[in-house]
Order: C-alpha cells, then sequence, then structure tokens
C-alpha cells in the first residue's frame, strides 16, 4: 500500500512510518518544510511540503493514496481546528472509494472508568471534548473505511509528553518526586510501537472500522509510575502530591485529564486484528529502558 501519513516525524507518526516502512508499505509524509521532508527521505518515506489547512492540497495527496492515517497534532487550542480541517479534507478525498482514513485519539474522551470499552459512554474533561463530534464525522463518512485509534497514552524510545512531565516532576524538600495528586489513579498506556502495529493492522484488514481501543493492560497507578521515575532520575523515591498542587503546576485543563482513574480492555483489537502489545511496560522503561538515567 501507498499510505499518506500526517504528522510523520511526530513522535507516534514516526513510529507509525517505521512500522509500515518494514512492513513492505510504501509512506508518502505530509510535512511542513524542508527540515522535516530530510528527516522522512531519511527514513525512507517520500515527502510532500504541504500545508494542512490547505484543503485542495491536502485532498490531492490522499486521493493518491491507498490509505491515510492522521497522527498530526500541534498540541495546542488549535488541535480542534487542526482535526477538523484534515477529516474534512479526508472526507471530501475519500468518500466513495472504501479507502481507509485511520486517526489518532485517545481514552481521556471517556473520562475516569474502571472498564473502558469501545462501547463506554463519553465523558470527556474540557480539554478533548471537540473530540467526540470530529469522529463521529468520520466514522460516518458514506463509502470511507474510518477508523479511530483510541489509545492509551503512548510512551517508549525514551520520548512521549506524559512520560517527560512524570520525569520532570517537582521535588520536595528532601528530593522527592511529587506526584500528580495522591497517586492512586491508573493510568492506560500504550508503548508507540504497538500503538504503530495497530495503525498497520487496521489499514491491512480491508474489514476493520470504527473504534479501537487499545492499552498495554498494565494500568500502573501514578504512585507506581513516579517511584519509577525517581529512579531514572536519581531521585530517593517519590510523596503523593495533591489534585490542587497538580492544578496549580499544570493548569486546570491539563491537570484534570491527568487525574482521570482509568483502565481499558483492548478486546476487540485482540480478536478482530490479533493485535498483542509486546513491550515493556513504563514502569520496566523508566527503572531498566530507554528513559533510565534520564536527566531533567
Amino acid at each position: 500500500m501507498d499510505v499518506a501519513v500526517t504528522g510523520a516525524t511526530g513522535f507516534i507518526g514516526s513510529h507509525v512510518v517505521q512500522d509500515l516502512l518494514e512492513h513492505g508499505h510504501q509512506v508518502t509524509a505530509l510535512v511542513r518544510g524542508n527540515d522535516q521532508a530530510q528527516a522522512v527521505v531519511a527514513r525512507g518515506a517520500t515527502p510532500v511540503v504541504v500545508d494542512l489547512y490547505d484543503r485542495p492540497a491536502v485532498v490531492g495527496v490522499f486521493s493518491g493514496a491507498d490509505g491515510v492515517v492522521h497522527t498530526a497534532s500541534p498540541g495546542d487550542t488549535t488541535s480542534s481546528e487542526l482535526d477538523a480541517a484534515v477529516a474534512d479534507a479526508a472526507i471530501d478525498a475519500l468518500s466513495g472509494t472504501g479507502k481507509a482514513y485511520v486517526q489518532i485519539s485517545g481514552v481521556w474522551i471517556y473520562g475516569s472508568n474502571p472498564a473502558i470499552t469501545e462501547e463506554s459512554p463519553f465523558h470527556a474533561p474540557a480539554l478533548v471534548a471537540w473530540r467526540e463530534p470530529i469522529e463521529q464525522r468520520v466514522l460516518a463518512a458514506p463509502g470511507m473505511r474510518g477508523v479511530v485509534i483510541v489509545s492509551g497514552t503512548a510512551y517508549g524510545d525514551a520520548g512521549g509528553g506524559i512520560p517527560g512531565v512524570v520525569l520532570g516532576s517537582p521535588r520536595d524538600e528532601a528530593g522527592n518526586l511529587v506526584m500528580l495528586g495522591t497517586g492512586d489513579q491508573h493510568w492506560s498506556m500504550l508503548h508507540a510501537a504497538d500503538l504503530a502495529d495497530a495503525f498497520r493492522r487496521v489499514l491491512e484488514d480491508d474489514s476493520a472500522r470504527g473504534r479501537y481501543v487499545v492499552s498495554n493492560g498494565d494500568h500502573s497507578t501514578v504512585a507506581e509510575l513516579t517511584n519509577a521515575a525517581a529512579a531514572a532520575v536519581g531521585a530517593p523515591g517519590a510523596v503523593p502530591g495533591s489534585d490542587e498542587e497538580a492544578r496549580a503546576r499544570l493548569g486546570d485543563y491539563f491537570a484534570e485529564v491527568l487525574l482521570l482513574d482509568q483502565r481499558v480492555t483492548a478486546t476487540r483489537a485482540q480478536t478482530e486484528l490479533g493485535w498483542e502489545p509486546s513491550h515493556t511496560t513504563l514502569v520496566e522503561e523508566f527503572r531498566h529502558g530507554s528513559y533510565a538515567g534520564a536527566v531533567t
């Protein structure tokens, strides 16, 4: 397949590109400029410099592909505008073709829930409340195989924004890392390479459509994660914080999603796609893997 990928130089997108190339697919990477173009060429992909808000240009690239993956995100208040623009271009380009459009989402849209599946109700915090209507539009597009990969928080290869937040936690007077909240909440996580594997399997399976919730099934608590992060950065340990401290540190919207208590069941992906996570947990990555010895 020739797969068009947005966000190809980002943390998740770069893993998707690598996985696709390793399995014999071609990748057309939509990039912002020459520096990004050179980076994707070095990986073996074909770059196209394009503004993702330029609908005719994006439609042209998408129309020439066998499938599309959207992982690009500015990670700020314009994220909803970008997702909407790319989704509209995909619907224009792919409706009636039967081709796949696969976009990234996150389990935060379900709010606190100890047993998240594809059928769980949405209780999206303000930070991600914009996702659902765009995703519903993608899934309802006629004649397009719309897929939304709803992922646990991505980590691995010493990258990812949330691992960075934990590693950079403030310290108390004894040098211990201060947890986000009490540390009792569970997080659903997934190595970026396992996430990329799910994207590829969806593209390769013509019957795959709708939502797929994916996580590694570990569901460590924030206390466990922060204690492991302490080992990575040479701190003596970790101590509980409070919801108020988390909000003061990160702002209300961001703190709200990190204080969620979530556990995920990825049965659909495992059953229909034959997908299984194979990489170590974030706790192990902090203690013995790519983040060990991190400097913050």
